[in-house]
């Protein structure tokens, strides 16, 4: 009985991530797949399941690319002066911007993971990313910006701290955050660390 419990363990420690993933795509797929969905289905008189989310994933590349070009200029002027005009959607506004240009913009952001020595005591550590490498223009000098995200969260701290207490890792970004978030339960490879 005892080995049987264990097979099972082993064998939902197999599935469950798989189906959780899986469920999670799905939800994401037809939230929005569904948003033109009712649309499409008065246009064409049935529904075509992914053609919502092909033509979305289209739309925001073509705005994408418009976004870069002198044609959206004007658009842009338009917009910062209404967000001038409306300070709190300003604040809303450009840190949503920060937030998605910090993944996936020009300007990444998470890409250089550090160790951090949090306690010099106890040898206590903690894996950050450096996201301004200089804090001077608000007057501390000498001090980087370190974002520490929380295990099996979504959600982070961040600190100011002295350049001389952060190590870099020689590690992929996504890799140490993954780490980070997991718990620490992710394995990650001793050569992916650099030990100066």
């Amino acid at each position: 009985m005892k080995k049987l419990l264990t097979y099972f363990m082993q064998g939902l420690v197999f599935v469950a991530p798989i189906v959780i993933t899986g469920y999670i795509v799905f939800l994401i797929f037809d939230f929005i797949d569904g948003i033109l969905r009712h649309q499409l289905e008065l246009w064409f008189g049935y529904t075509i399941p992914g053609l919502g989310l092909l033509i979305i994933l289209g739309f925001i590349t073509v705005l994408g690319f418009v976004g870069q070009s002198i044609v959206a200029s004007p658009f842009k002027a338009l917009g910062h002066q209404v967000l001038k005009k409306a300070p709190l959607l300003q604040v809303i506004y450009s840190s949503l911007v920060d937030l998605f240009s910090a993944f996936v913009g020009k300007e990444k952001k998470f890409n250089q993971p550090v160790l951090v020595e949090i306690n010099k005591e106890n040898k206590l550590w903690k894996i950050g990313f450096v996201t301004q490498k200089s804090m001077a223009e608000i007057g501390m000098d000498g001090l980087v910006a370190v974002y520490f995200p929380h295990s099996y969260n979504f959600s982070g701290e961040l600190y100011m701290i002295a350049s001389s207490a952060i190590r870099p890792l020689d590690m992929p970004p996504s890799e140490a955050m993954k780490f980070v978030v997991s718990g620490g339960v992710t394995r990650v490879n001793e050569t992916d660390i650099t030990r100066n």
